[in-house]
């Protein structure tokens, strides 16, 4: 196992160039540079041409006239050493932007991601274990409900019924008196009080797919010779299912785990934009908008080292949950 971790941690260094390069071009492809938007702005601001000494200067400070490859390196090799550079839009570090956001971001992250499974693989079991009953097909519509249904509609839904019915406005992870404030007992309760709207959108979201997956895993497990032989050995049918086959039908479950990861992490951006969230999902929405290069390369970057990690550690969990795997 040591020796599996060490190549693909080694297999991530090559990955994790490709990516960077990747992603530094394809943020700067579109036609001019957030210079281009700043001029306008100055423009508009100032109303002659003093808005272009101010652009030029802009520019050297940022270094965009310098040519493409050498803002590349200058940034990945800042970037190697902990130096992200400096946002464009917002004029300040992009080290201090995004760990402003961080904690947030975890926080949100972890409780979708343990509701996302504490909802799909409990009703997957009893959706598998019903089959065919009224049950089995209330939670398969309901599945499809929330498969279809966008993530942001269902945000939008929640906060308008939540103001009709209590009156109370969840836009952001904290009321207007909490805003900026420091940290209270009251300013936490704050927290949890508006944390639960994006939490259980983005998990329900999540859940409905993985519980139709943990469904059609469990069923097919079912079916397996071992299954019956254990059956057939007089074991409880609850100890067969839990103890046998759920501890197979769930391994596509901890691999999808490690792949959504970054999109959890990302506080899905869609749904943050509209419920107002200090993730950094909206960070990174505005930086490739403003062709923020810096900003959006680091957290782009940030979200492909989440993703082997999260791969990594999905593969360390099979093995644990399925004594069949081994890496060698």
């Amino acid at each position: 196992m040591t020796a599996y971790v060490l190549r693909r941690v080694l297999m991530a260094i090559p990955t994790l160039a490709a990516v960077s390069i990747i992603s530094f071009v394809l943020i700067q492809l579109p036609p001019g540079d957030y210079l281009d938007q700043k001029i306008a702005q100055l423009e508009r601001q100032y109303g002659d041409s003093s808005s272009l000494t101010r652009a030029a200067e802009l520019r050297e400070r940022y270094g965009l006239d310098q040519p493409l490859w050498r803002r590349y390196v200058l940034w990945i090799s800042g970037f190697i050493r902990g130096d992200f550079g400096e946002s464009f839009a917002y004029d300040e570090e992009v080290r201090t932007l995004v760990w402003d956001r961080a904690g947030l971001t975890v926080l949100l992250a972890v409780s979708c991601l343990a509701l996302t499974y504490l909802i799909a693989i409990p009703l997957g079991i009893y959706s598998a274990m019903n089959q065919h009953r009224w049950s089995d097909h209330l939670l398969t519509l309901l599945s499809f409900l929330g498969m279809s249904l966008p993530a942001f509609l269902m945000a939008l839904a929640l906060m308008v019924f939540v103001f009709e019915v209590f009156g109370v406005p969840l836009f952001g992870l904290f009321s207007l008196a909490y805003e900026g404030a420091p940290w209270t007992l009251g300013k936490l309760l704050d927290l949890l009080k508006h944390l639960w709207i994006p939490a259980f959108v983005i998990a329900l979201n999540s859940a409905a797919g993985l519980m139709r997956i943990m469904r059609g895993n469990l069923l097919d497990v079912l079916d397996q010779p071992f299954i019956q032989t254990a059956r057939a050995k007089g074991l409880k049918e609850r100890v067969v299912v839990t103890k046998h086959a759920v501890r197979i039908a769930i391994n596509p479950l901890i691999s999808i785990a490690g792949m959504s990861l970054p999109v959890i992490l990302s506080g899905d951006a869609i749904v943050s934009v509209v419920l107002g969230l200090p993730t950094i999902g909206p960070l990174l929405l505005e930086s490739l908008l403003n062709e923020d290069v810096y900003l959006g390369g680091t957290l782009i970057m940030m979200y492909s080292l989440m993703l082997i990690a999260g791969n990594l550690l999905a593969d360390v969990a099979l093995a644990w949950a399925d004594p069949r795997i081994r890496y060698d």
